[in-house]
C-alpha cells in the first residue's frame, strides 16, 4: 500500500459519526489517538501495548494518544503530541490526512481518531512509563474481508458483539479494535 493509495481511501468524510459505546458525549473527556499508517508492502498501522501499571487500560493494546489538553489547539495536535511522548514519533515524520468516526466509551473518554501517513521508517522509542511494546497490524490483516473476528459477551445486563483483531503476540479488542474496524471499512470501501 503506497501513500497515494491510502490518501485516496482516507479522504476526510463530509460527515463523521459518533459511536456511543457506553457513555454520552457530554459526560466524557475528549481524547485523540494517532492512526499512524506505514505505507509499503510490509506496512500497516502502528499500535502499542500499554504498561501494566497504568490507571486506565493497563496492559491493553492501543493507538498512541491520550487526553486533549487545554493547550492543544486541535485533536490533531494532541494526537501528535501524545505520539511523540509515548513512542518518540517525530511529528515532522507524519502527514496528517484526516479523522475517522469518533467513539464515546463507558470508561469516560470521547476518542477522536486522527489518520496520518508516516513519511519514512520512524526511529521509535517507547516511553517506559507508558508503553511496553510497539508493533504493527499489517494491511493484509486490515484488508482481509473475513476479519475482524466477532465475539459475544454479556455486559451491563445485555449481550453485545465486539471485534477482535488477530495478532500472533497481542489481543486487539476494545476501542482500538472498533477504530481499526472503521479504518478497515474505509480502506476496503473502494476495492
Amino acid at each position: 500500500m503506497d501513500g497515494d493509495w491510502l490518501r485516496r481511501r482516507l479522504v476526510p468524510p463530509l460527515e463523521r459519526r459518533i459511536f456511543e459505546l457506553g457513555a454520552a458525549p457530554g459526560e466524557s473527556r475528549p481524547a485523540a489517538v494517532l492512526v499512524a499508517l506505514q505505507p509499503g508492502p510490509d506496512g500497516g498501522v502502528l499500535l502499542t501495548r500499554r504498561t501494566a501499571h497504568l490507571p486506565n487500560h493497563a496492559g491493553q493494546v492501543s493507538l498512541p494518544g491520550g487526553t486533549i489538553d487545554p493547550g492543544d489547539p486541535t485533536p490533531e495536535a494532541a494526537a501528535l503530541r501524545e505520539a511523540e511522548e509515548e513512542i518518540g514519533l517525530d511529528p515532522r515524520q507524519v502527514e496528517v490526512i484526516g479523522r475517522l468516526d469518533e467513539f464515546v466509551l463507558a470508561t469516560g473518554f470521547h476518542i477522536i481518531p486522527v489518520t496520518a501517513l508516516l513519511k519514512s521508517e520512524p526511529a521509535l522509542r517507547p516511553s517506559p512509563d507508558e508503553v511496553a511494546a510497539i508493533f504493527r497490524l499489517g494491511f493484509k490483516t486490515l484488508l482481509d474481508p473475513a476479519l475482524p473476528e466477532w465475539r459475544t459477551a454479556t455486559w451491563r445486563g445485555g449481550t453485545r458483539q465486539f471485534p477482535v483483531w488477530p495478532h500472533p503476540d497481542h489481543v486487539i479488542w476494545g476501542a482500538t479494535a472498533w477504530i481499526l474496524h472503521r479504518l478497515s471499512e474505509s480502506l476496503r470501501a473502494t476495492l
